[in-house]
């Protein structure tokens, strides 16, 4: 009969142990030295070797002729604890003997001395399935056994195990093996099975098995069946996954936020027996590489999954940001832990897509994130432009008036106070355009027909241009600019890299921060005290203090003020009354009367 290869190669000795290193010596030397315990507990994930290194102990500390701590494993004992007619060696599933009464009975007959070998070994697999009450009955004797009993406990849950069990025992975690060992180990079964597994092969049971050696020993035995050659393909066909060339291909088309192709590939996949789950977890792997070689370039490669080539994750990682993979491991997270309660798995894997294709669709703070990442590269690659404050565009149109290039915009002319029938406006039907009129000063050329008598109307004088600014030069606000907030969009505009990230979309939000500055003071007026506790922090108060300061050229103080901004103040509006000093109607009273004297 056919036995399977995870228990056909299931490890004899502590040094067939794989990626436990820490651990099987430690038993070894226990063994060697006779300094043993009374009770274990092994933890740690499924597959790593805690039910084999419990079976090779108990066979060690019975052994006839043990070899350096390990079992020889041809003496009759150890034979007998094999095969399992040695009934002093006893395994418990405590997922199915979880009551008291049968923690009573292994309590009672614990007590007898063994018969055929020198220990009597309970080994108790998934203890933390246990009952509180066998828990409570199998304190007083996993505390104070007889000399010849030894308890082995192994759990995949160590936080389910009372304290009062795990005090009275040696623990020892477990790892995960690494991708490397897994894959090593692979290839001598498969090199003893004469089974054609190649090195891409290996390396991908490995990356499949996470951390398992067992989960790695049965994807190769359900891959060798039939097939002369076990690679990489046959290995995806074989468990229905979508390969590394389709992954990344797929990875490619949501980065171009391409929505129709990626959901066409995915239909293309589920039309071929792909499981919607796989997709979206081997996306959650690629995205995860991508992330940790963004991040962490140096240590982060020992960490990766290794699926893809250096080509594929430069491609990869050049056309997604940060920001945005931390949105799409997010969403692609918490779609595969929804999929065991979906009820139409492939419309949730395309949901997922279309979300990952367009970030805008996310409402989450992750997706809210990538927006902003994503508006912050586009202004950086000369993408559009904030809009221009108000007042700055010219009448009619929605951008603002460029100046000519090395002159500077002339400063705003006097008010004219000429009455409005003085005033240029359009020329009369009849009357010859600006270019061509007659500016004849000397005798008065007769009227056209058809014109109303009126004044004369005159000519608009063009105010001088000032002079020409040097290269990098910055023309020094005026007087009106100064006190008002009319300069504060663009000045919000350029913090970009001198305040922290975080704020900077309440700083350009003119519905949120209005900036004025006066009198060498640049007061931030917000609209809530969630905006002032975000923007009223001493780092963030610094760093708009020393921009600030190196625009104006002068040292500004900045404060966070909750409220509504005062209307601006320009060189037109009235300078406030000076008040009257209540003395001098006083002295004006007293000068009337000469008897009166003021001291």
């Amino acid at each position: 009969m056919y036995q399977a290869l995870y228990r056909k190669w299931r490890p004899q000795t502590f040094d067939d142990v794989v990626g436990q290193e820490h651990i099987t010596e430690t038993l070894k030397r226990q063994v060697a030295s006779g300094r043993l315990s009374h009770a274990y507990l092994f933890t740690g994930t499924r597959g790593t070797g805690k039910t084999t290194c419990a079976k090779v102990l108990a066979r060690a500390v019975n052994c006839e002729s043990p070899r350096e701590g390990s079992p020889c494993n041809q003496c009759p004992a150890c034979r007998g604890i094999e095969n399992g007619s040695i009934l002093d060696v006893l395994e418990l599933d405590a997922a199915s003997n979880n009551g008291v009464d049968q923690v009573r009975a292994l309590r009672d007959e614990a007590v007898y001395t063994p018969a055929a070998v020198r220990m009597r070994v309970y080994i108790v697999d998934e203890v933390h399935m246990l009952s509180t009450a066998a828990f409570n009955a199998l304190l007083k004797i996993l505390e104070e056994p007889p000399p010849h009993l030894l308890f082995i406990l192994a759990t995949t849950e160590l936080h389910k195990v009372p304290a009062t069990i795990k005090s009275r025992c040696q623990q020892f975690a477990f790892k995960r093996i690494a991708p490397m060992q897994i894959a090593q180990r692979l290839g001598y079964v498969a090199e003893q099975e004469e089974i054609g597994l190649t090195a891409g092969g290996a390396a991908l049971l490995a990356r499949l098995a996470d951390g398992g050696m067992r989960d790695a020993l049965s994807l190769l035995d359900q891959c060798a069946g039939g097939e002369a050659v076990v690679d990489e393909q046959a290995i995806l066909d074989t468990l229905g996954l979508a390969g590394n060339v389709e992954t990344a291909a797929l990875m490619g088309q949501l980065a171009a936020r391409d929505t129709g192709a990626a959901l066409e590939t995915l239909g293309r996949l589920y039309a071929n027996g792909k499981d919607v789950g796989a997709v979206l977890g081997e996306l959650t792997s690629l995205a995860r590489d991508l992330l940790l070689r963004k991040t962490a370039p140096q240590g982060g490669a020992a960490l990766m999954a290794g699926g893809y080539d250096e080509a594929t994750l430069r491609r990869l990682g050049e056309q997604l940001s940060s920001q945005r993979l931390l949105q799409m491991l997010g969403q692609l997270q918490s779609t595969a832990a929804g999929l065991a309660r979906s009820a139409d798995r492939r419309t949730d894997g395309e949901l997922c897509l279309i979300r990952l294709s367009d970030e805008g669709l996310d409402g989450s703070f992750a997706g809210l994130s990538a927006r902003i990442a994503r508006l912050e590269e586009r202004l950086a690659q000369g993408g559009p432009q904030p809009p221009a404050p108000r007042g700055t565009e010219p009448v009619g149109t929605g951008r603002p008036a460029a100046p000519a290039k090395g002159r500077a915009e002339p400063a705003p002319s006097a008010p004219d106070d000429r009455p409005p029938w003085e005033e240029e406006g359009p020329p009369l039907p009849d009357e010859p355009p600006p270019e061509e009129r007659d500016y004849d000063f000397g005798e008065p050329s007769p009227e056209p027909p058809g014109r109303p008598a009126g004044p004369v109307l005159r000519e608009q004088p063009v105010p001088a241009s000032p002079a020409p600014l040097a290269e990098g030069e910055r023309p020094a606000p005026s007087a009106q600019s100064s006190s008002d907030r009319a300069f504060w969009p663009t000045f919000a505009a350029g913090l970009r890299g001198k305040v922290p990230p975080t704020v900077l979309p309440y700083l350009n939000n003119p519905a949120k921060v209005t900036g004025v500055r006066r009198n060498g003071q640049l007061t931030l007026w917000v609209d809530s005290e969630f905006t002032r506790s975000m923007l009223n922090k001493p780092a963030v108060v610094e760093k708009l203090a020393q921009a600030a300061s190196a625009a104006f050229g002068e040292p500004v103080r900045v404060s966070v003020v909750t409220g509504t901004p005062p209307p601006p103040q320009t060189e037109q509006s009235p300078a406030p009354a000076e008040e009257k000093d209540p003395l001098d109607d006083l002295l004006s009273f007293g000068g009337q009367f000469d008897n009166i004297t003021i001291q």
